[in-house]
């Protein structure tokens, strides 16, 4: 497996990131983006990119366009539907590397900002990875964050913390009614918003676990 830095400002927005080429590749891709509070050097997106491109995946972890132009702090109003665009040239770039399918995902805000780029064009992607998916503001339950389920309709492997102020997993059983396709949900025990994961905390088996989940639902 080798890993390049991976930049095309020739769209706009512009796409730029890491790519995870495997040593024996599948043919197959996933576009795996961070955070509202994050970037493509996350620890969690690296070590994901790795185990998914062991498996044979040939993977993008890209930084959305508001991080592209702000180092750091979070999306700001009207940031979401450039954002988005960058998603889309991020898998049209991943097309010209793989003949197979290409897959689209993220943590938190980048998974969210990936399952309504699916719901908007259902043909940009064949399944979805959404890690830590932000179902409503924390303590504001009320405000879920789920109108574009109905419209998704490909496959969507979610995993989340049993601990996630942002969804539990009985709300977001709840809100997988919605969804049409076939989805799957994979808890992780005691985990928060973050799986686990940070700088100075590695779930090791974190990474395989979700691999693992992922190629049980799309096969």
């Amino acid at each position: 497996m080798t890993t390049d830095a991976f930049s095309d400002t020739s769209l706009d927005p512009a796409v730029r990131g890491f790519l995870h080429q495997p040593a024996l590749p599948n043919g197959n891709a996933l576009v795996y983006t961070h955070g509202a509070g994050g970037n493509s050097h996350g620890p969690f997106l690296i070590a994901l990119a790795e185990a998914f491109a062991g498996a044979g995946f040939t993977v993008l972890r890209c930084d959305l366009p508001f991080r592209q132009k702000r180092s750091f702090g979070p999306p700001r109003l009207g940031d979401a539907e450039r954002d988005r665009e960058g998603l889309k040239n991020a898998v049209a770039c991943m097309r010209k590397v793989a003949e197979g399918k290409i897959f689209l995902g993220g943590h938190s805000y980048g998974g969210r900002q990936c399952s309504m780029l699916c719901a908007e064009d259902p043909c940009v992607a064949d399944g979805l990875l959404l890690t830590s998916y932000p179902l409503h503001p924390p303590g504001k339950p009320e405000r879920l964050r789920t109108d574009h389920f109905p419209k998704l309709t490909k496959p969507a492997l979610f995993v989340q913390g049993t601990r996630d102020g942002f969804g539990s997993i009985e709300e977001l059983q709840a809100a997988l009614k919605l969804i049409s396709a076939k989805t799957q949900l994979t808890p992780v025990e005691g985990a928060g918003h973050d799986l686990g994961f940070s700088a100075k905390k590695k779930s090791a088996e974190l990474p395989g676990r979700i691999l693992e989940e992922f190629l049980k639902l799309f096969g």
